[in-house]
């Protein structure tokens, strides 16, 4: 019955998520053309504002929407680096963590159950070496960070080794998406799309998984 009364709140959530089009906020256009009144809403209620852009956050990763990517750029574009780090850093850490334990509560029993014997091999290894291996995931983006939440939750790791390992293993791309939300708040035209900040910004976006990657590669070999 709990299980139920989860799922459909669960699925209340992300009807009204699209029904309202809420989705339409979370692009970068959007983020461009209410920049002015945002900053204005900020400087009036700092705090307010943080803790709705938290609340935010954290709902958007809880529930797997689509948007999480964009809200971290947002974040260094209108807090700045420092305040935007706090931010995305702890809100996507909890809301991961939300997302995980959703998933162990309504699918672990049920997939072990049922593929327990296959999964044996798995389980043994995430006991042993999760949180290496979460924090290799977290920073290699190589599979989406909703579905790592959702899959580490039919695992045995535990709650608060997600959550540390999480904080830690997404710090890094966490800062690079907030570097280059501060470059695109620096944005006034069009002209400045070619500036040499902005473009570096961008470029590190795709340069870090190559670098996480070498950085993973050159630990297995220092652990081996």
């Amino acid at each position: 019955m709990k299980k139920i009364a989860l799922l459909l709140v669960i699925a209340v959530a992300v009807g009204a998520f699209f029904a309202l089009g809420l989705d339409r906020y979370l692009t970068l256009d959007a983020l461009k053309a209410s920049q002015e009144g945002f900053d204005a809403w900020y400087a009036a209620r700092p705090a307010l504002v943080i803790g709705a852009f938290f609340a935010g956050y954290v709902a958007v990763t809880a529930l797997s929407l689509p948007g999480a990517a964009v809200m971290t750029i947002a974040a260094g574009a209108l807090f700045g680096l420092g305040v935007g780090t706090l931010i995305v850093s702890f809100a996507s850490s909890i809301g991961a963590t939300l997302a995980f334990l959703v998933s162990r509560f309504l699918l672990r029993d049920a997939v072990q159950r049922r593929f327990g014997a296959r999964l044996a091999t798995l389980n043994t290894g995430i006991e042993k070496d999760g949180a290496f291996y979460l924090f290799t995931l977290r920073l290699v983006p190589v599979f989406p960070f909703f579905v790592i939440n959702l899959l580490m939750g039919l695992t045995p790791i535990k709650t608060f080794t997600f959550y540390w390992v999480s904080q830690v293993g997404m710090l890094a791309g966490t800062l690079v998406y907030l570097n280059a939300g501060t470059q695109l708040a620096r944005l006034d035209s069009l002209s400045g799309i070619l500036s040499p900040a902005l473009l570096g910004s961008f470029a590190l976006l795709g340069v870090f998984p190559l670098l996480a990657k070498w950085v993973v590669e050159r630990i297995k070999a220092r652990r081996g």
